[in-house]
């Protein structure tokens, strides 16, 4: 592996200038006729245990990219390097130190029981027969499968079960890096939320995880960083705390006060970090609605403005990672255009 010379820590997957077509149309006599550049010249890098977003709409190129980096999928052009290995010349080498795990039910053999289903994959992955049965049984008290159940058909187990066992299949050959595409696409809030915290128990054994997903709340409460990507190009590489500090307009203060004058409203629509104040009468007094600045460390100074009004409620609305979404990508953006949208 090498080493960030800003940072000074281990990156895990390197990509340069990382480009893919797709042949959409052929000649009759099989000669391509109509390309698709599903990634566009990308570069990024990825540490060494942190969990790491790719987001963006259908057709964006988020599965592409997981694909070559896994080695199922070569690239058109560019440079690629997962733990040091070159993904065109060292698949072997990097397989072995590397897992996926798919959205839905994939990898799994539904007529097999949990158990049977993982002593399966650990001949696939060449694990020693000696502490096999240990450590099998030791991932499924990990994933949070039941042990009453590990003996019964995948066939019965819900969504949620399924995708415990996939990751739990994914674990068995010990990988430096995971690779989650869309994890909890159909689960339940309660299975999705499971199976986030899951996730934050794999990083915290020091392995990097690599996710790509369409819910921004699960981006925001687990990626380190996050890669924006439309189209095939990546749009911003950040934080998610500093791309909704550097994307959003503005967040809002309510504030319900008894006793509100409007030369008080006026000294406060004065200050250089509010961007605007709106008040209205109700039952109980004044709701007074504040926008300031999203880089402004104004709460405190606000807060003191209100002492002694006999403040009844407040309320304070900050910017989320789906406002810059919103704001990066547009709604309406997606992969329709594509005649091979899923292949992206």
């Amino acid at each position: 592996m090498k080493t960030n010379e800003r940072s000074g820590m281990e990156v895990v997957a390197i990509v340069k200038n990382l480009k893919r077509e797709y042949v959409v149309k052929r000649s009759i006599f099989g000669k391509p006729i109509k390309k698709i550049e599903a990634l566009k010249g990308i570069s990024f890098e990825v540490k060494k245990g942190e969990i790491f977003g790719l987001l963006g709409p259908n057709g964006a190129g988020k599965t592409t990219t997981i694909k070559i980096l896994t080695t199922l999928l070569l690239p058109t052009s560019g440079q690629v390097y997962v733990l040091g290995y070159d993904v065109k010349k060292h698949t072997k080498e990097i397989r072995k130190r590397i897992n996926l795990v798919m959205g839905g039910e994939r990898n799994l053999y539904q007529r097999l029981s949990a158990l049977e289903n993982l002593e399966y994959f650990a001949d696939l992955y060449g694990l020693p027969v000696r502490g096999r049965k240990e450590k099998i049984l030791s991932l499924i008290e990990m994933v949070g499968l039941p042990r009453s159940r590990i003996n019964d058909r995948v066939e019965t187990y819900s969504k949620g079960m399924k995708q415990r066992l996939q990751i739990a299949r994914a674990l068995l050959n010990d990988p430096d890096v995971l690779f989650l595409d869309e994890p909890t696409v159909g689960l339940d809030p309660a299975g999705a939320r499971a199976l986030r915290e899951l996730v934050k128990k794999i990083r915290k054994q020091g392995k990097t995880v690599i996710l790509t997903t369409h819910y921004m709340y699960e981006a925001e409460e687990l990626c380190d960083r996050i890669a924006f990507l439309k189209e095939g190009s990546i749009l911003m590489i950040d934080t998610p705390e500093a791309l909704k500090k550097a994307h959003s307009e503005h967040f809002e203060i309510k504030i319900v006060a008894k006793k509100v004058d409007k030369e008080f409203l006026k000294k406060l629509k004065s200050r250089s970090f509010v961007v605007d104040i709106s008040s209205q009468i109700v039952d109980i007094g004044m709701k007074i609605t504040i926008k300031i600045e999203p880089s402004s460390d104004a709460l405190p100074e606000i807060f003191r403005y209100f002492e002694g009004t006999d403040v009844v409620d407040v309320s304070i609305k900050k910017s989320t990672l789906e406002d810059v979404y919103m704001k990066l990508l547009g709604e309406n953006e997606g992969g329709d255009k594509y005649e091979t949208a899923q292949d992206f």
